[in-house]
């Protein structure tokens, strides 16, 4: 496996599905670029590369506490308002979110994890 391999993941420490992500690459000595979003929130552009691959409804993690805490079942939102809601809350996305080159996966998932590193 080339050295040169690297992903970033894009979640929250306190998401089971996040760290299990970071051991993952960790235990196969892949460089990580974290991005904690309880820190530093997702930009538009990045999450528009996931919703354009996936579709937001995709990414929303729909039987949460923090999609039942904000009402959003109940809510009409705009696409445009999706976004600013997880833009301002992350915990409402199925995390984590990872990119390794031209790969992309959400929550859980160690088979698209692994076709990151075959590359």
């Amino acid at each position: 496996m080339p050295s040169e391999v690297s992903v970033q993941i894009f979640g929250l420490k306190k998401s089971a599905a996040t760290r299990a992500a970071e051991r993952f690459f960790k235990e196969r000595k892949v460089k990580i670029h974290y991005v904690d979003l309880a820190a530093k929130p997702i930009s538009k552009g990045e999450l528009a590369r996931f919703t354009q691959k996936f579709g937001l409804t995709a990414l929303l993690d729909t039987e949460g506490k923090a999609y039942e805490r904000l009402n959003l079942a109940y809510l009409r939102l705009s696409e445009d308002g999706y976004v600013q809601r997880v833009m301002d809350h992350p915990e409402l996305l199925r995390l984590p979110l990872v990119r390794g080159g031209k790969v992309l996966a959400f929550g859980e998932d160690p088979a698209a994890w692994a076709r990151m590193l075959e590359g």
